[in-house]
């Protein structure tokens, strides 16, 4: 029996049959297709977490560097002073570098789950035949 035949053929039933079991298969895989950007924005988002910690301590490095450039500029008239606070300026410029990097990827996280959105949106044009 050729497919034309088949398709003429078919009850009603089989025919809702396979609508339900392509619906079952569609919504299946895209959970397959979120769970995939789900692992993949957790990925991202602790690479995020750990330039945050990495800014945040070299933010504590800062201040703990000034205080003491401070503290040793006062004591010794400048010698040992100036060094101190020329490596607190190197933590300041570190924090700026990995604070700037980690606002940047996190601006990229605010896109949650793209492709899934897309295509789980295709779903009720899908049903209607468009």
């Amino acid at each position: 029996m050729s497919a034309p035949e088949k398709e003429r053929t078919q009850s009603v039933g089989d025919l809702l049959g396979d609508v339900t079991r392509d619906f079952s298969t569609l919504v299946r895989k895209e959970v397959e297709l979120a769970k995939a950007e789900l692992r993949e924005e957790a990925g991202q988002a602790g690479k995020v977490g750990g330039m945050f910690g990495g800014a945040a301590l070299a933010g504590f490095l800062t201040v703990l560097f000034v205080s003491y450039a401070l503290w040793w500029g006062l004591s010794n008239v400048m010698d040992q002073g100036w060094a101190a606070l020329i490596v607190a300026v190197i933590w300041a410029a570190v924090t700026g570098v990995l604070l700037g990097r980690a606002r940047k990827e996190k601006a990229q996280l605010r896109a949650v789950l793209p492709r899934t959105r897309q295509t789980a949106g295709e779903i009720p044009d899908a049903m209607r035949g468009r």
